[in-house]
């Protein structure tokens, strides 16, 4: 999983980032507002934690502002005042959980752990659709047009990663860290990737919806 935190108070960083770290997640860290808007906009996290009094931006404004861009990363912030207007103005501004310090860290992670669960859709989801394109998480399997294609597990996580992104652009660098840690293996191995997957699921038909941006990455589009 990779988290964000967005903290100023660098005691309380730096025992969540130990906490989660020694879990095996990835997390990056602002300690100010605006610098945590940015990370925000510009990557992709499974969850933002956001404290809600930080320096040149404070946590309200932050959260307003991605959910404007249309970032629907679950957010859960942080606080220590525990007043039922502050409460009222996180979900206001569309935060998804609301912590009030000091709290256990053990119930954070719950609170994470609920919240990426019920992002994934881990319950019930069972299938992810773009046009008329259907990928199956339960067998691998894509759907196009009422033709079947099996998937290896390197095609099958660019194309989910892929649909559950869309419209976006799934940059190089993601997909070279979903499929390999951030060790891409010699030889531009993610674009051969690529290529096949677009012979399979793209070329046999009349629209094509794997797009290159130029030295950035990928997205699915669909023409009007």
């Amino acid at each position: 999983m990779k988290l964000l935190l967005v903290e100023d108070h660098q005691d309380i960083a730096g025992v969540i980032f130990d906490f989660f770290e020694i879990k095996g997640h990835a997390l990056d860290y602002a300690s100010n507002g605006v610098h945590g808007l940015e990370l925000a906009s510009s990557n992709h996290y499974d969850l933002i934690i956001l404290d809600v009094m930080l320096p040149k931006m404070d946590g309200f404004t932050v959260c307003k502002l991605l959910r404007e861009q249309g970032n629907d990363t679950p957010i859960l912030m942080l606080t220590a005042r525990d007043t039922r207007e502050d409460t009222l103005e996180g979900f206001a501004t569309g935060a998804d959980d609301y912590l009030v310090k000091p709290f256990d860290l053990d119930i954070l992670e719950a609170r994470i752990k609920a919240l990426t669960r019920r992002r994934s859709g881990e319950t019930a989801q069972t299938s992810l659709h773009f046009g008329d394109l259907t990928l199956d998480l339960n067998t691998h399997t894509a759907q196009r047009e009422g033709c079947t294609f099996t998937l290896n597990p390197t095609l099958f996580k660019i194309l989910k990663l892929l649909i559950t992104r869309s419209p976006k652009v799934v940059t190089k660098e993601e997909l070279v860290s979903s499929l390999w840690d951030d060790e891409e293996p010699e030889g531009n191995v993610l674009r051969s990737h690529i290529y096949q997957l677009r012979s399979i699921i793209d070329k046999p038909f009349k629209q094509a919806y794997i797009r290159t941006i130029p030295k950035v990455g990928y997205q699915l589009v669909k023409e009007d």
